[in-house]
């Protein structure tokens, strides 16, 4: 790879993973992570959403009608999609009062948000990095969209499972230690905080990479081969999440050189996991857990009495 593009790719991820807090959304008033402050006398009603989370959680608010547009890899039925690689003329000939990005987009596509904002558009980045930041996020988007009461049950419901699985979790006497790979060709794990690392822990799981750096500020991690190999005897589990940024495979996993000393590649416990599902701010986080868990501790929750 020249090392020009090479530099652009390292950028890109890390703006991809870069997450910042919602800043508040109090009497009405959303401050978002570019510390725009919206005052929302109205909810809005022609919303774009340029982040499969935004989607996905205006979906669970019960949204529907108010969502004109959506992005690529978004699944719902008779939605147009756009992309931040569209041109303006297509944002503005659709007519949306509201767009929700996130910091990715509003620092690498800047011609296009500060185009729309020129053109009277509403622009909202958005992207909690930890579990408490998501449900700062889920009631900005209700204040956003009238549908804060929804934001809130959203909430506590999030909070009544995680109690339930932390009952039968945090009762376990030899928990299993863990590696958690986020990009294989880079060695890189998830900082402490991070919402996949939330999801590990909560299923039971020891986190073997606690003293992993941050990269840039984002919940992604230095770690490198050398580290991970300094406990290879330790770790009982290679878990890898696999998303559109990395697509490992068991196989690539076990072939890497040096890995065969690890021990849960000699016993084969290595398990692949998609990232929407561990690293993405919504209520599908709570499936995650379930799935983690089910590759720790198989069968575990369902003796526990968790659904």
């Amino acid at each position: 790879m020249k090392p020009l593009k090479y530099i652009s790719v390292v950028i890109f991820v890390a703006l991809l993973f870069w997450a910042m807090p919602v800043q508040s959304h109090a009497d009405n008033v959303v401050r978002d992570t570019a510390g725009r402050s919206i005052r929302v006398d109205a909810p809005f009603t022609r919303i774009i959403s340029l982040y499969g989370a935004h989607t996905r959680n205006l979906k669970n608010l019960g949204l529907d009608d108010e969502i004109i547009g959506i992005c690529p890899m978004d699944v719902w039925a008779g939605k147009r999609t756009f992309s931040y690689h569209d041109g303006l003329e297509k944002f503005l000939a659709a007519r949306p009062d509201l767009v929700l990005i996130r910091p990715m987009i509003d620092l690498a596509y800047t011609a296009l948000v500060k185009g729309m904002e020129k053109a009277g558009i509403i622009v909202v980045s958005l992207q909690p990095g930890s579990v408490d930041e998501m449900f700062d996020y889920w009631i900005a988007l209700g204040v956003l969209t009238g549908k804060v009461n929804q934001a809130r049950q959203m909430v506590c419901s999030f909070k009544n499972e995680i109690a339930g699985i932390q009952a039968v979790t945090q009762a376990i006497a030899d928990k299993k230690q863990v590696y958690f790979e986020a990009i294989h060709s880079r060695m890189k794990t998830f900082t402490p905080g991070a919402m996949a690392i939330f999801a590990l822990e909560t299923a039971g799981g020891v986190n073997l990479a606690q003293d992993a750096p941050s990269v840039r500020g984002t919940n992604i991690a230095f770690y490198g081969k050398e580290r991970i190999l300094s406990h290879a005897h330790e770790i009982d589990v290679f878990l890898a999440q696999k998303g559109a940024m990395n697509q490992p495979t068991i196989e690539m996993i076990k072939n890497e050189p040096g890995f065969d000393v690890i021990r849960a590649v000699k016993e084969n416990q290595i398990f692949i996991v998609d990232e929407k599902i561990v690293s993405r701010p919504t209520m599908d986080l709570l499936k995650g857990i379930h799935t983690i868990a089910d590759m720790l501790y198989p069968g575990m929750l369902e003796k526990g009495g968790v659904q």
